[in-house]
């Protein structure tokens, strides 16, 4: 199979979406792979690194784009990537189309087959290739949430963990799952004081099981979401539903009882943020406020530490990036009914029921798009 691996486009996204030993172990099977000029430069990442491990380095995005049978990504096509698609080319990377209309109706009308990382599941119910990136968001959010908390970009002055004498900061993380795990770990070991919202009771065990009495916890209602918001001086939205738009938890009226200055990290805005008053940001502009309340919603989060990043995500991209390039990608889903819930997008229709029923669109069931 010819894979190819353009350089990210979208603001400050310097990951990419493989590293030379997922190109070995591809050209180790037989595979051609090429890499556009310098895509791992910001890295660390050399044309020479590539070159050794067997790829070809191409000039131009416009060569790989045109070329490949398989094109490996890590962050959605933009609206020049997509014009580039082309029927019964197989794209692999992130996609989060349930807020994205626009791109969901050019991957359509590409007749391009879409494979979504963060929909693909494992048997244990997890989501394995979008759990490195909440991984790196979940700890993000800590720093730069304490880091908008101190006057010189705009916070009340406060230290997140507080000193002898003076209190910490009040911490509220909305989700408990990898993100919001992640987020906990944090904000812990920063001396936060920590209250974790979730509706499983389950989760709220194992986060009791894993912090002990350093975290508080709290069932998920609309009362106690607005109780906990108001006395917050951060809020992390990492809220979940795999393919669909993430729910709002936190609404307009509820800013007005926070204080000014108080900060809001929303790392759920690649499925639409979990704040009414959400909207994607970037690593160029990242911050916006409404009624006092400074909101970091960018949708690249794990973008800004983009060589860990890429590691984490190769690490677990490889073994399905080598069983859609050995098998092609209807065999290797049609034995791998997890990776088959990665499908999103096959024969001009939509193939994942959450993103239907997200953008209200007809479903094409995933078995009926392999027998096409």
């Amino acid at each position: 199979m010819r894979i190819g691996v353009p350089k990210e486009i979208k603001d400050h996204e310097d990951r990419v979406g493989m590293v030379p030993s997922l190109v070995h172990e591809l050209a180790a099977h037989g595979h051609s792979v090429t890499i556009e000029r310098d895509a791992g430069k910001n890295i660390g990442i050399t044309n020479e690194d590539f070159a050794a491990a067997g790829a070809h380095i191409a000039d131009s995005a416009d060569e790989i784009w045109a070329s490949a049978d398989m094109i490996v990504k890590v962050k959605e096509p933009q609206a020049v990537e997509r014009k580039k698609l082309r029927a019964n080319q197989l794209l692999f990377t992130y996609l989060h189309l349930a807020p994205d209309p626009a791109q969901t109706s050019d991957l359509i009308a590409s007749g391009a087959t879409c494979i979504a990382y963060e929909t693909v599941t494992s048997p244990a119910g997890t989501l394995p290739l979008l759990q490195p990136m909440s991984e790196v968001a979940g700890r993000m959010s800590i720093q730069v949430g304490a880091q908008y908390l101190e006057n010189a970009y705009g916070g009340p002055g406060m230290l997140l963990g507080g000193v002898a004498g003076v209190p910490p900061a009040n911490v509220v993380i909305l989700g408990g799952g990898v993100a919001g795990t992640n987020a906990t770990l944090m904000a812990v070991g920063l001396g936060a004081d920590v209250t974790v919202v979730d509706r499983s009771p389950d989760v709220l065990r194992r986060i009791i099981a894993n912090f002990g009495t350093r975290v508080k916890t709290a069932f998920s209602t609309q009362a106690t979401v607005a109780k906990l918001v108001g006395g917050a001086d951060l809020v992390v939205g990492t809220v979940l539903i795999p393919g669909a738009s993430a729910p709002k938890l936190v609404t307009r009226s509820m800013l007005k009882t926070m204080r000014p200055g108080s900060v809001i990290v929303d790392v759920a805005i690649d499925q639409g943020g979990c704040t009414e008053t959400s909207h994607a940001t970037t690593h160029t502009d990242p911050v916006y406020v409404v009624d006092g309340v400074t909101h970091y919603c960018v949708a690249n989060m794990p973008g800004g530490v983009a060589r860990t990043s890429t590691f984490a995500l190769t690490n677990a991209t490889l073994p399905y990036i080598v069983a859609l390039a050995n098998k092609g990608w209807k065999q290797a889903l049609a034995e791998d009914a997890h990776l088959r819930n990665g499908l999103n997008v096959a024969a001009g229709q939509i193939t994942h029921p959450a993103v239907a029923a997200a953008l209200n669109l007809p479903l094409l069931a995933s078995d009926r798009a392999l027998a096409a």
